[in-house]
């Protein structure tokens, strides 16, 4: 297990020394490394690419699956709240990381300890706010109901 640990915080510093965050991801099956990923937020205009969301579409992709129970993720620093939502999505049980998301925050990557302490508030209560807006006629859940009914 601290094998796969020590890669990722590997990959983690070798991503600093590239000019990235040090974030570093190895997802493992069967004590094997399926994929990893770095953040690649200086390399590519995508908020999404964060090295646990990197290292869980490759290994979709890789394995040819959504479904990665199985999986465990390593990761060198406390994954954030979208990388944790995505690894449940993904149907992983296990993930082990080295660095919390307070220690990220000491170091100037807050927005991953802010978002965790926003989703602790009431909808009404968060800075974020998403309004819903319903429409008149079909809706797509209605639509995904009765096609799978």
């Amino acid at each position: 297990m601290d094998d796969f640990l020590k890669r990722a915080v590997e990959l983690s510093k070798q991503n600093v020394d590239e000019g990235g965050h040090p974030f570093g991801a190895v997802l493992v099956k069967d004590g094997e490394i399926v994929s990893e990923g770095v953040n690649e937020l200086h390399i590519h205009y995508d908020a999404s690419s964060h090295a646990e969301m990197l290292a869980v579409r490759r290994a979709q992709e890789k394995l040819e699956t959504h479904d990665l129970s199985g999986c465990t993720m390593y990761a060198s620093g406390e994954p954030c709240p979208m990388c944790y939502t995505v690894m449940q999505f993904a149907g992983m049980q296990d993930v082990y990381f080295a660095e919390t998301v307070e220690e990220a925050y000491d170091v100037g990557l807050t927005k991953g300890k802010e978002i965790y302490e926003e989703l602790k508030k009431p909808k009404e209560e968060r800075v974020f706010q998403m309004k819903y807006r319903p429409l008149e006629g079909e809706s797509s859940m209605e639509r995904f109901r009765k096609r799978n009914s």
